[in-house]
């Protein structure tokens, strides 16, 4: 019984953290996903992507400006900047690309401000500059011209072609309703596709605030040695991101515990940085580029990321800029009122109408991943596939080689002028010839295919119910 109440007692105070992290920041998360969808719908970015081919200083600015309005999700942000070097931006634009979409987006800024205040914020733009110029020098070290054509012709094989050149400016999408639509579809697919890390980001970050000893943080980071800790922090922190799991905003709680523990200011901006070195993605770039170009690709990432944080420890050093105090507002156990309370109950309204804007009918640019729900472009999609006269649109090639796997029902139909709606996929369906089931309830549902089915009953670890997901596809006219 005691045990039982130590271990209660123990989860408690971590989850407790953890949502008192999720209470202090839920209002800029929401208001800066909504941002973001905002600007990755009203800006054309098709003019951009034609002005990319060659590493100068105004492309490199190019590229950093794309990633900016382009994505914020670690996993998307690699497999655009595939799709973008395949279709002939230059290898180190690729890379650029990649660097700013994940780390100069606007939600990061925001949480990040709110979790570890204005310096760790002005760094972060900061770095950020200095990690873009230090890739565009340093990407010809690591890969020659030959060994990046080489690259070209791997990537090129499995790229679909690039989708119809959209003229309207931002003024005249601002005036067309889908742009909208399609705005709050970009922000939903975001929030699908990094709930996972920023909800691991939280619990872990509020268990190690609560539950990890400084002694434990300062074997694994040395402190108290001078110069010496700060380079001993940069090189280790994205070490540590590799085996953290966690990407995008969802690092930044962890960061903030970081920093509480005692690692250098250089440090935890490394660590930062080091959203797109964790495990999964260095295993995507292994099936993207192959494994020599992977281990060549984590040595440019990991030594332009130290170098950024000890760039930016130098500069804020230098101006006596770095925080005096090791104190995260958000990691304190409380749960503020007041004007706290008023902007996540606006932010809650908000999140609800976007929600319902993103569900509303209509055609758009976008179409949504059938296998993660995330938003894609579909004048440049990552990935394509076409089935019984569908094509359906990926945001990247994980999620199109889950699809290759069935993972999704492979033998989904659709009959245009069905009587009933798949509550699974949505599709129209013949309830006549369709594979049916009947709920608790006795309400008779009706399917496309075994695969929707079996998701429904609660298959691949799903509760019984209707697991609604929006398919990205549209009619093809092939």
């Amino acid at each position: 019984m005691h045990l039982t109440r130590l271990t209660l007692d123990w989860l408690f105070a971590g989850f407790k953290e953890s949502l008192a992290m999720l209470w202090m920041t839920w209002w800029p998360i929401v208001f800066g996903f909504t941002l973001s969808g905002m600007v990755q719908s009203f800006l054309p970015r098709d003019g951009l992507r034609a002005r990319l081919g060659t590493t100068t200083a105004g492309t490199s600015s190019r590229a950093a400006l794309l990633g900016i309005i382009s994505s914020s999700c670690s996993y998307a942000a690699s497999a655009m900047a595939r799709a973008l070097f395949a279709r002939g931006a230059s290898w180190s634009n690729a890379l650029v690309f990649m660097v700013a979409s994940t780390n100069l987006v606007i939600e990061l800024g925001i949480v990040l401000y709110l979790l570890l205040g204005w310096q760790f914020l002005v760094a972060q733009f900061v770095g950020g500059i200095i990690m873009v110029a230090a890739i565009t020098t340093l990407t010809g070290f690591f890969f020659s011209k030959n060994s990046q054509a080489e690259l070209r012709e791997r990537v090129m094989r499995d790229t679909p072609p690039a989708g119809a050149h959209n003229e309207l400016t931002w003024r005249q999408r601002l005036r067309a309703r889908r742009f909208y639509r399609l705005s709050a579809r970009f922000t939903m697919g975001d929030v699908t596709m990094l709930r996972k890390e920023l909800l691991a980001g939280f619990v872990v970050a509020g268990f190690l605030s609560v539950h990890v000893p400084s002694l434990w943080w300062s074997h694994l980071f040395l402190s108290g040695h001078g110069s010496w800790t700060v380079v001993e922090n940069i090189v280790v922190a994205p070490l540590l991101a590799v085996i953290s799991f966690v990407c995008s905003v969802g690092n930044i709680p962890l960061a903030a515990a970081l920093w509480t523990h005692g690692v250098a200011f250089g440090g935890v901006i490394s660590f930062i940085f080091a959203d797109l070195v964790t495990l999964p993605l260095l295993l995507i770039y292994r099936r993207f580029y192959g494994t020599r170009s992977m281990l060549k690709l984590f040595a440019l990432l990991w030594l332009v990321m130290s170098g950024g944080g000890l760039a930016v420890n130098v500069i804020f050093g230098a101006g006596h800029l770095v925080p005096s105090t090791r104190h995260s507002p958000a990691l304190s156990g409380q749960f503020p009122l007041g004007a706290t309370l008023v902007l996540n109950v606006l932010a809650l309204v908000l999140l609800a109408g976007v929600w319902a804007l993103a569900r509303s009918g209509g055609d758009s640019d976008g179409a949504r991943d059938p296998m993660c729900g995330m938003t894609v472009d579909i004048s440049s999609p990552v990935a394509v596939r076409r089935r019984d006269g569908v094509e359906y649109y990926f945001c990247s090639m994980r999620c199109a080689e889950r699809f290759d796997r069935d993972e999704h029902p492979a033998d989904m139909h659709e009959d245009l002028e069905g009587d009933a709606v798949d509550p699974v996929c949505s599709m129209r369906v013949n309830s006549k010839t369709a594979l049916h089931c009947t709920a608790a309830d006795g309400v008779t549902y009706y399917f496309c295919g075994e695969g929707c089915r079996r998701t429904y009953l609660g298959g691949a670890g799903n509760p019984p119910g209707p697991q609604r997901i929006e398919l990205g596809r549209r009619p093809s006219h092939e």
